[in-house]
């Protein structure tokens, strides 16, 4: 009877598992501590904002947060397998600020390149995201190049705003990612489908 009784109850915990699973899009979020959110507390990054702005607008997509802070295009490209196992639906690729002095302008380029190719070839749409003035002429290259969604200022209006930022003038605050999500919507909304809600 116990038996029986155990068998019953992983049954049903099994069950009520399957019925959790989140079956729907992925949105991935790919790039370092602007990505990740570094210096504001849980919940008010951009990947996590983001995933509240588009439940609030009917949109059915689930937002993944792959930033680590300090991360290069050439450390990105060494996690990107991790990320393709994802299947994301879209990719907002935010990288290439942290690689001045470390790489040159055609090692970002050559890095960045790749990733696109190999997200690509997954069937993935990607997003640019361009945080470093410097690397206009790069994104903008590329984003003509395979056509893709370019956000030529990620952190518009919020970059050197010390309203906008916490305390070493560089990462954005909880506000600052407020606006941040704004332009990203503007951006990734022509690529967004309305999806039925979960059951």
């Amino acid at each position: 009877m116990k038996t029986i009784l155990v068998i019953s109850m992983m049954v049903c915990f099994a069950s009520a598992q399957q019925r959790t699973v989140d079956t729907r899009p992925v949105i991935l979020a790919f790039g370092d501590s602007l990505t990740s959110g570094y210096g504001v507390p849980p919940g008010l990054g951009y990947p996590e904002q983001l995933q509240k702005k588009l439940d609030a607008s009917g949109y059915s997509y689930r937002v993944v947060n792959m930033g680590v802070p300090g991360d290069t295009t050439r450390s990105g490209r060494v996690r990107i397998n991790n990320a393709l196992a994802l299947k994301p639906a879209i990719v907002i690729l935010e990288l290439g600020g942290n690689d001045s002095g470390e790489l040159t302008l055609t090692q970002t380029g050559t890095n960045l390149e790749e990733m696109i190719r190999l997200f690509r070839n997954g069937g993935i749409t990607v997003v640019l995201a361009q945080v470093d003035s410097e690397l206009s002429k790069v994104f903008t290259e590329l984003a003509r190049k395979y056509s893709l969604t370019l956000i030529p200022s990620f952190l518009d209006r919020v970059e050197d705003n010390p309203k906008l930022t916490i305390a070493d003038g560089i990462h954005p605050n909880a506000e600052g990612y407020t606006i941040i999500i704004n332009t990203v919507m503007k951006a990734i909304e022509p690529l967004l489908k309305k999806q039925p809600p979960l059951r």
